[in-house]
């Protein structure tokens, strides 16, 4: 059965369209093919637009646009072309796994009985979907978790978190913007990736329907590849894929 937007208000310059009622990639993939149609459209008006698991939030200018104007141009591209989604970029991300990098690893292994390098085989073995952008500007919550290392979130969450963490929590993972804020999830290990800085063109590095594999380095990469994203560069790699 396919599932119809519904239209929920928020506010006087917010209008939310669900398009699901269930947190998975089919949904997910609707949620950033009409974030695409309606960007491709310039519609005046519209302020912001802000892809989340199965919705989309679009911010809006009332004296430019009506929520009813709004409503009927999304229903004007409804259902969007999923093919134009179908095309994403695939982010390698380098990681520092276990030690003081990622406190949590030896737990989540021994909680499901294997060894930490095996938790990292797992983890790095994977390819994960960028669901959203939240909590904190570039967090990054991404769905492909392997189901052999899910793990409840911490009964104690941290009050401080190392900045540009790399963790996972119940079935997800999740990238952390270089900043340190509280959190619940396990820290398996920490990038030297900037997934956000204020002063880039571009202030976010990943956004919704992206991919990000992650590559294992040592500590001297780490160290070697902090100075270099600390003087600018980008670090992480990208390649475009047609699915």
């Amino acid at each position: 059965m396919s599932y119809e937007p519904k239209f929920l208000s928020a506010g006087d310059r917010g209008l939310t369209v669900e398009l699901g009622d269930s947190v998975n990639e089919a949904t997910n993939a609707k949620v950033v093919a009409l974030d695409n149609a309606l960007s491709a459209q310039a519609i005046p008006g519209v302020v912001e637009m802000v892809p989340t698991y199965r919705s989309l939030l679009i911010m809006f200018d009332p004296l430019l646009i009506s929520k009813e104007a709004l409503r009927q141009r999304v229903l004007s591209c409804w259902p969007p072309d999923a093919a134009a989604a179908s095309r994403y970029r695939r982010w390698t991300i380098p990681v520092l796994y276990g030690g003081e990098a990622g406190e949590d690893l030896e737990y989540v292994a021994s909680v499901h009985g294997l060894s930490a390098d095996e938790v990292v085989r797992l983890h790095a073995g994977a390819e994960y979907r960028v669901y959203m952008i939240g909590f904190a500007p570039g967090f990054a919550y991404l769905g492909g978790l392997p189901e052999r290392i899910h793990t409840s979130r911490r009964l104690e969450p941290r009050m401080r978190t190392p900045a540009s963490s790399i963790s996972i929590g119940g079935e997800q993972a999740a990238v952390w913007p270089p900043i340190e804020i509280p959190s619940g999830w396990h820290l398996l290990g920490r990038t030297p990736v900037k997934t956000y800085d204020p002063l880039r063109r571009e202030p976010f590095l990943l956004a919704a329907g992206d991919r990000v594999v992650f590559a294992p380095i040592s500590a001297q990469e780490f160290t070697t590849l902090s100075a270099a994203a600390d003087g600018g560069d980008p670090v992480a790699t990208a390649e475009m894929v047609d699915a």
